[in-house]
């Protein structure tokens, strides 16, 4: 699925009425490690995902909390190499139900080369690429490959960041726009800012591609709550915890709960 198709996946269901959805999850994380990726990814389609944001294993992983840390240690301790979940994926790509968009760093892509990483997404069937650790000053290092291989460079916007940034992260995202919600690492929050809903209005407001909240979104309320602002939310920590702790129906009851119609805002 090229980055176009990915965009118009997400305004589908968009037109429908309903709320995005995107679970995180790590890849190689759980028994059987990346030959359980197909089976991960069918259950979250199922459940009502819009998409899966798949993490990599790495180890200086500077936006991820603990749960995400400790998810990358067990999936390393079971063997995953980036090759690896490259295999898996194409073992399935023809047949994936949902688009896949990988979340990395930029040294593993460095390791593999620039070019053949991109090819390799491509040829595997991945749509999009969230890269927290790039800086929008220095994306070029990237950007044509990506556009080679018809590859969506979701920006994140920050908080944090000016006006006029932010316009220019809203202006450049594809695929659609990574609003982060808190100011820290991934993991879950009890509350938000004030002004998250501010924040958000305003990204929309700018935004020519959907905009999403993600970090500290950790129950179907918060969901909910931020997805009334934008065009949904994406959810890591608690995905991956309840993964680790077995419980899918719990999984499958926060994003139906979450995944609300235009109607009932």
């Amino acid at each position: 699925m090229s980055s176009k198709e990915l965009e118009q996946a997400l305004r589908n269901t968009l037109n429908r009425g309903t709320k995005l959805f995107i679970p995180y999850i790590m890849a190689g994380d759980g028994e059987g490690g990346v030959s359980n990726l197909e089976n991960r990814i069918r259950f979250l389609a199922e459940a009502g995902a819009s998409a899966v944001e798949l993490g990599i294993p790495f180890s200086d992983p500077v936006a991820d909390g603990p749960t995400i840390q400790e998810a990358g240690l067990r999936s390393l301790a079971n063997g995953t190499k980036l090759q690896s979940v490259f295999d898996a994926l194409q073992q399935f790509k023809e047949k994936s139900p949902i688009p896949i968009i990988f979340m990395t760093y930029i040294n593993p892509i460095f390791k593999y080369g620039i070019d053949a990483f991109f090819e390799e997404c491509a040829t595997s069937g991945v749509s999009g690429i969230i890269i927290p650790d790039l800086p929008m000053e220095e994306e070029q290092l990237v950007h044509p490959a990506c556009k080679r291989n018809s590859i969506a460079l979701v920006r994140l916007a920050a908080m944090t960041s000016t006006k006029e940034r932010i316009s220019e992260l809203a202006k450049r995202s594809e695929g659609f726009l990574y609003a982060v919600s808190v100011t820290g690492t991934t993991g879950a929050r009890a509350e938000h800012a004030s002004n998250i809903g501010d924040y958000l209005q305003e990204l929309k407001e700018i935004s020519t591609v959907p905009v999403l909240a993600g970090f500290g979104v950790s129950d179907a309320d918060q969901a909910k709550h931020l997805g009334s602002f934008c065009d949904g939310v994406i959810v890591g920590s608690t995905i991956v915890r309840l993964f680790n702790e077995e419980k899918e129906d719990e999984i499958k009851q926060l994003i139906q709960n979450s995944v609300i119609c235009e109607t009932s805002v």
